[in-house]
């Protein structure tokens, strides 16, 4: 198995720019994802470690090869596509031992390394079904076995569960994370669904319109984002963003009418910030308050409320146990200064 280092990439098509420097180290085992909204780039860099993508510039090594000019077949690498991409008229045998019997290997070694890879992904009883026989989880695990037993230094996860629904893409989420730790093999995962990265990472990549955001581990990046973009992407449901402006050494928060003072060292008087709080923690005082709740999520355990302040901003706020607030209930609310985050108005950087 092998690391990834990317450097100064940049892809064009035509006159238009859409990759732009993008510099990235990606350690020996890790499972790195690249998250980011439709049309960030992800698949393209991911399609251009794979070879499917030119490198316009810059340059792409797998462990100690570069490999930018590298026929997709010469780079060590295997690709689970969103789609399966399996032969329909081929048993799942078959479909997972086609690509070692095209490069002439041995029925016997095909056979062992198959056997293998059905072990892993617990595929024995549906060796002799063909795709149509299978449903789409047990279909995404053939594809996956299919990279297996190519024995690649790198795998690439192209959204592959998008096609699946709730119930089976937390399924193979779970059967992804085991596979990875059984084969301890480096993989890059790309996906739009934060809650994936948040779950299945070592590390994860923001992207935003083919630029890195931030780079961290899950964790890191939902307690310490560098910016308003990452610090909203991260976290579901997305974090509060509301204004405020400093006064008197304290930040006022008009929707909340409110002040807090955030353990940062605050911009000049009067300088409008934007201020962002996740919804678990904004506190719920259901016994007083002048916040009307225009609709509430009892999920349980948990109840999401959705507030429409009188400044026009959307605030939501997570509340735990039983008791359940109500829509047209009005509510108090409260901030805890320490868990405040600030961002500068125009820039949207984080104000430390």
């Amino acid at each position: 198995m092998s690391g990834l280092t990317i450097r100064n990439v940049i892809k064009r098509y035509g006159d238009v720019q859409v990759m732009h420097g993008v510099d990235l180290d990606i350690q020996d085992g890790e499972f790195c994802v690249f998250v980011g909204p439709s049309g960030c780039g992800k698949s393209t860099l991911l399609r251009m470690i794979a070879g499917l993508e030119e490198v316009t510039e810059g340059s792409v090594s797998i462990g100690a090869r570069d490999v930018t000019r590298m026929d997709p077949s010469q780079r060590g690498v295997a690709m689970v596509f969103q789609t399966y991409a399996l032969y329909p008229h081929m048993t799942v045998k078959e479909n997972m031992g086609f690509g070692l019997k095209m490069n002439g290997h041995p029925k016997s070694e095909i056979d062992q390394k198959v056997g293998e890879a059905t072990r892993i992904l617990k595929l024995e009883e549906y060796l002799e079904r063909k795709p149509s026989a299978l449903s789409g989880g047990q279909r995404q695990r053939v594809s996956i076995g299919r990279a297996i037993v190519r024995g690649p230094e790198v795998f690439l996860f192209d959204e592959p569960l998008s096609n699946l629904d709730a119930e089976l893409r937390v399924e193979m989420r779970i059967e992804i994370a085991r596979l990875h730790k059984e084969i301890g093999a480096t993989m890059i995962y790309v996906t739009h669904d934060q809650v994936e990265a948040m779950t299945l990472a070592d590390k994860i990549v923001v992207l935003r319109a083919g630029r890195i955001e931030q780079v961290g581990a899950p964790l890191e990046l939902y307690r310490n984002p560098d910016n308003k973009f990452v610090a909203g992407f991260i976290g579901s449901p997305s974090m509060n963003f509301l204004q405020g402006v400093v006064q008197d050494g304290v930040v006022h928060i008009p929707a909340l009418d409110i002040a807090v003072t955030p353990p940062v060292t605050l911009p000049d008087e009067g300088t409008k910030v934007t201020v962002g709080a996740r919804p678990e923690h904004i506190g719920v005082d259901a016994s007083a308050g002048a916040h009307r709740v225009d609709m509430a999520e009892a999920l349980g355990g948990v109840s999401y409320l959705y507030i429409d302040a009188d400044t026009g901003e959307r605030i939501t706020v997570e509340s735990h146990g039983d008791e359940v607030v109500t829509e047209g209930e009005t509510v108090g609310l409260s901030l805890d200064s320490a868990r405040v985050m600030l961002f500068d108005a125009e820039t949207e950087a984080r104000i430390r």
